[in-house]
């Protein structure tokens, strides 16, 4: 939808951020305990009034979740919202979202699982955003390791550079271009809707929960059919938990690095990224270079002429 990118302003002491739960429900006390840990970084914490709520599967009905996600991107006072947790159901409010002055009051967006139809919808606004852990994650390990410190960082005005340990089946290279991705199952849903993120040049990463090798190699065979995998930058790959090998005994690495081995673009496995304590942040919409050598993978983003 537009061509620059506006990444949001680092935040201060002071600045107010807000937790909404836009998808599943969420135990209160994760989401008291993380906004304890926000506090102590020196950030005034809201929760929305519908964050700790529970209609059905959902921490409210799609207007109560409308209403709280709609009222903190509006408000100009918030310059950071945390997704409590993912689930289900983002994308019920996507078309509404969509029809908002996203860029008049740019914030960061924070979590990841299905809060990927969040990253998708604030990558069509060309509006930077964070895929990284949620309240669960801040709460249990209280802001104190790595991850939640790399996110702080990174609010706080520091774009990531990481080196992650090499992987066998890596493929050396280099590539740059703008990062997307995230849950592979949601924005594999997102596809020729107006939330699309694949687009030529870009480097991909992707991770899931739950699913069989062969649904993931489905989505992948959708992506090499449709030409997106073959225009890749490059290609990273977190974390595919709690789901069995194919009948045939392949995989998930396995199967994705058959279906990327036509191209010559490097790829990095084992990224931690996903759905594990170690989940590395990463800044949707942002130049990245990705560097796959035989002994380290190196992900270095930087930050773009336009700033809000």
């Amino acid at each position: 939808m537009k061509d620059s990118l506006i990444i949001p302003k680092p935040l201060e002491k002071g600045d107010k951020v807000v937790f909404v739960s836009p998808a599943g429900t969420v135990k209160s006390a994760f989401v008291e305990d993380a906004a304890v840990v926000l506090r102590e970084r020196g950030w005034n914490v809201a929760i929305s009034p519908h964050a700790l709520g529970k209609w059905r599967t959902f921490s409210g009905t799609a207007a109560e979740r409308y209403a709280d996600i709609s009222s903190a991107l509006l408000d100009d006072e918030v310059k950071a919202i945390f997704c409590s947790r993912g689930g289900y159901g983002v994308v019920h409010l996507l078309e509404k979202l969509d029809r908002l002055p996203l860029r008049s009051s740019p914030k960061w967006v924070i979590g990841y699982s299905d809060i990927s139809a969040l990253h998708a919808l604030m990558n069509r606004h060309g509006i930077a955003s964070i895929h990284a852990p949620m309240a669960k994650h801040l709460a249990s390990f209280k802001g104190k390791d790595e991850y939640s410190q790399s996110l702080f960082s990174i609010l706080e005005g520091n774009m990531p550079e990481y080196s992650v340990k090499s992987h066998a089946l890596n493929r050396c290279g280099r590539g740059s271009g703008k990062l997307v991705g995230g849950n592979l199952a949601v924005i594999a849903d997102l596809i020729s809707t107006p939330f699309d993120i694949f687009e030529p040049g870009t480097i991909l990463f992707i991770e899931d929960i739950s699913e069989p090798v062969y649904k993931t190699e489905r989505i992948m065979y959708q992506l090499k059919l449709s030409g997106v995998l073959e225009k890749l930058s490059g290609l990273i790959v977190g974390q595919f938990t709690e789901y069995k090998p194919g009948v045939d005994g392949c995989g998930m690495e396995e199967m994705i690095a058959d279906m990327v081995s036509d191209y010559s673009y490097p790829v990095a496995y084992g990224v931690p990224v996903g759905h594990v304590d170690e989940n590395l942040p990463l800044v949707e919409g942002a130049p990245v270079t990705l560097t796959v050598t035989p002994g380290v993978t190196d992900i270095f983003q930087s930050v773009p002429v336009t700033v809000s």
